[in-house]
């Protein structure tokens, strides 16, 4: 939730008290009318994102059934309240004579520009340097990331863009229609990656993004479509979390990278929320 994350709070509390405190919010967050940008969404969502960022102890998996729905329903309203934030800036950014001059403009520009670098150093690290195409399934209406990497790092990679949703895709097209180089080497599709087959097997490098896949069975799913897929030798980078940041976003099970080779994996304790998965698929 690059979209919502702040600077990282150096107190611990204990687990009792934080659960009482994330059951707090998840009980106001339901009452809201709607999740649109507004003061009190943006106060509540800030309020949780800060409870969770800082490192913690507590062992998701332990916690009783009823924990674990409003975990499942906070991940979703998080999810989806920041999906109508990115809208809505892709949305007035595209409005500007020079929006892609203007990303900065988006409160948690600076978050996604440190996630990006994170993760291109890890890449680089384990040899993917200058990939010539890659995917990124879950891109959203503003893909940030793929527009941080195409245009700081990756400067001659070709990026295809995937996510389910129309009015998303046609947000981001309309970002991206401004450069015309940029628009020749960014391209977004509106496909279930479920549905997405042979094609997969043309990139060198797949990212998967953190909401794709609400839940451990749905991402041992995917994982196990993209893998069946991909070609040999191609890596997986994928944005999983760690500790209280589980009730923000999906945890990435080891079981569900099952077939592939995980070349690393980096858990920030900084204000970048997402854990750093990068895997390849071996050659046989």
């Amino acid at each position: 939730m690059a979209s919502l994350q702040q600077s990282t709070l150096k107190t611990d509390v204990s687990t009792e008290l934080l659960i009482a405190h994330i059951v707090q919010i998840h009980a106001s967050v339901c009452k809201l009318e709607s999740l649109t940008p507004s003061k009190q969404v943006n106060t509540l969502l800030t309020h949780l994102v800060k409870l969770c960022i800082p490192p913690s102890s507590i062992d998701i998996t332990a916690l009783p059934e009823e924990t674990q729905l409003i975990r499942q329903s906070l991940i979703t309203l998080c999810g989806k309240a920041e999906g109508l934030l990115e809208l809505e800036f892709s949305t007035f950014l595209s409005k500007l004579p020079q929006p892609l001059h203007n990303l900065n403009l988006f409160p948690y520009y600076g978050n996604y520009v440190k996630l990006a670098n994170l993760e291109y150093r890890i890449l680089s690290d384990n040899g993917v340097v200058q990939p010539k195409k890659v995917a990124f399934i879950g891109s959203g209406p503003l893909p940030l990331s793929t527009l941080i990497l195409a245009t700081h790092h990756m400067k001659s990679t070709c990026f295809d863009n995937f996510d389910i949703d129309e009015e998303a895709n046609a947000a981001a097209r309309q970002l991206v229609a401004s450069d015309n180089e940029l628009q020749r080497r960014v391209k977004f599709h509106t496909q279930d990656v479920m549905e997405v087959r042979d094609k997969l097997g043309k990139y060198d490098c797949i990212f998967l993004a953190a909401l794709v896949g609400m839940n451990k069975e749905e991402k041992v799913e995917i994982l196990g479509h993209v893998r069946k897929y991909m070609k040999e030798g191609g890596n997986l980078l994928v944005r999983s979390v760690k500790g209280a940041r589980a009730f923000l976003y999906p945890v990435v099970e080891e079981e569900a990278l099952l077939g592939f080779e995980v070349l690393t994996t980096f858990h920030p304790t900084n204000e970048v929320i997402n854990s750093i998965i990068l895997a390849r698929k071996p050659v046989a």
